[in-house]
């Protein structure tokens, strides 16, 4: 039955109602009627894996069979201690310490203020600031909304929230100069820097951003000059470097970290989201030792959630890196995302409302715009980006959409398939955009 038929205690963010859910299995989804949906956004680029992954159910299971919860200041457990030493493993070197949570504004919310401990426990009280980009996305709770720059979110907290210093995101595909896309991204990495200076060097205590951008700016990816500046800036001052990997972690850009791409080690790395691929509610903070042990040693990190750790969701954590090397995911995720990509270009060339198409491995967004010449976006009381969302679910295509410019208008729509699509899958979900542009542009007169 349809959930619109039935009376429902629960609230979200709209009154908007969805069909029952019955069932999931790889990259699709059924509804208690029958009808299927292919999951294009991996749900809120979550279930990198795929739906129902025997392996994972099966670790789950034998763990539910031992134990499911065990406070962590009563007992160590062994699935948590496996999966902190695999992440240990797989994070850049000296990051040998992880902090379990249970999503990615708890992630990073550890982060901020683990930065934050670190900087009392090394007599560099003054240092509080955290300078992130606009617009950005890093989480609802108030430390991580402190530093989100999406004005929806933000307006209704201000009063409540002591907001941090913002640079410009780094949206080239906007700019409208004569500077290469290298020359751009050092210009965009020296903001960084006029910002320290602005503030007070002696007040910034860390930079946190996301090494390909998410919800907030559809799949931006800085060009390469960007990165090795960023880290050379925070050095320079002392400041630490977080890496919000809470969407681009677990294999999801083709490498486990998107930090890989460019050979960057951060300071601190929040994850989530594909960590546990949709199985269960699990993120983490990954830091380097030398963060951790000071913060340690003056009495401990004054911070904590009583899920941490816990052994039920460690084990099917565990389980999902174990499946995303075993099937080797990350190759295919690159492969795959290459396909998707270049078949989203298509779609640009034929269709002239799609301004840009961005990102790397399976993280990937187009832009619709009124204007491809100026990157104008269309005007806002089309909603079109809620429009194309709902054309697409009508023909059993799920995608992900938001507003590119600062949350208030702008229409990007990630396309963020799980890790084990095939090309097959990506002509089906090609197909279905197509159609369903089709409908929009049509709809709305757009040419």
């Amino acid at each position: 039955m349809l959930l619109s038929t039935m009376n429902s205690h629960l609230f979200y963010q709209t009154r908007l109602r969805r069909p029952l859910l019955d069932r999931a299995e790889g990259i699709y989804l059924w509804d208690v009627n029958g009808k299927r949906y292919l999951d294009g956004s991996s749900g809120a680029m979550v279930s990198n894996i795929g739906h129902s992954n025997p392996r994972v159910l099966e670790a789950m299971r034998q763990q539910m069979a031992r134990s499911t919860f065990g406070y962590r200041l009563h007992f160590e457990n062994e699935p948590a201690e496996r999966l902190a030493a695999r992440l240990a493993e797989l994070a850049p070197e000296g990051h040998n310490k992880v902090f379990f949570v249970s999503g990615g504004s708890e992630a990073v919310e550890s982060c901020i203020k683990l930065a934050r401990q670190w900087a009392v426990a090394t007599g560099q009280e003054k240092r509080w600031r955290v300078i992130s980009r606009e617009p950005s996305y890093h989480g609802s709770t108030y430390g991580a909304l402190a530093v989100t720059g999406y004005a929806p979110l933000n307006d209704p907290f201000r009063p409540m929230v002591r907001e941090m210093p913002k640079i410009p995101a780094p949206r080239c595909y906007l700019n409208r100069d004569n500077f290469s896309d290298a020359e751009r991204g050092l210009r965009y990495a020296q903001m960084l820097r006029e910002k320290i200076l602005e503030v007070g060097p002696e007040t910034v205590l860390a930079f946190i951003m996301e090494p390909v951008g998410g919800a907030s700016t559809g799949a931006l990816v800085a060009p390469d000059t960007y990165y090795p500046r960023i880290r050379e800036i925070c050095d320079e001052f002392g400041i630490l470097l977080i890496y919000d990997e809470v969407m681009t972690g677990a294999g999801r850009t083709g490498k486990y970290l998107a930090a890989e791409h460019w050979n960057v080690n951060p300071d601190i790395i929040a994850m989530a989201k594909g960590l546990g691929a949709g199985y269960v509610p699990l993120g983490a903070m990954l830091a380097h030792d030398r963060i951790v042990e000071p913060v340690l040693d003056s009495g401990g990190f004054q911070h904590g959630y009583t899920y941490a750790g816990n052994p039920l969701a460690c084990a099917a954590g565990l389980a999902v890196v174990d499946e995303i090397f075993a099937q080797n995911m990350m190759a295919n995720t690159v492969a795959i995302g290459d396909l998707l990509k270049r078949e989203l270009e298509k779609l640009k060339d034929i269709y002239p409302v799609i301004g840009d198409v961005r990102g790397k491995g399976l993280l990937l967004a187009f832009e619709l715009v009124s204007d491809r010449e100026t990157m104008r976006p269309l005007p806002k009381e089309l909603n079109a980006y809620l429009k194309l969302v709902e054309i697409a679910y009508e023909r059993g295509l799920i995608i992900y959409a938001r507003r590119t410019r600062g949350g208030l208008e702008g229409d990007h729509f990630l396309v963020c398939p799980p890790m084990i699509t095939t090309s097959a899958q990506v002509a089906e979900i090609v197909e279905i955009l197509k159609d369903s542009l089709d409908a929009l542009t049509g709809e709305l007169k757009l040419t």
